[in-house]
């Protein structure tokens, strides 16, 4: 999956950007709470997308 267009699917569902790191960019989920690292490359691989939705509690 292309990187903003999981970027854009985070925010829709509610997420903040926090801040940026080394290699990534951390967001939370306003409602739950949780934090989680996106990494800033072009290309997310799906398995680490849906790991990442679900830590943040997205369906």
């Amino acid at each position: 999956m292309k990187q903003k267009e999981f970027i854009r699917q985070l925010i829709k569902d509610g997420c903040i950007f926090l801040r940026t790191g080394a290699n990534h960019d951390l967001y939370i989920n306003s409602v739950t709470g949780q934090k989680q690292p996106v990494p800033r490359h072009t290309e997310i691989d799906n398995n680490l997308v849906k790991h990442i939705r679900k830590h943040l509690g997205l369906k």
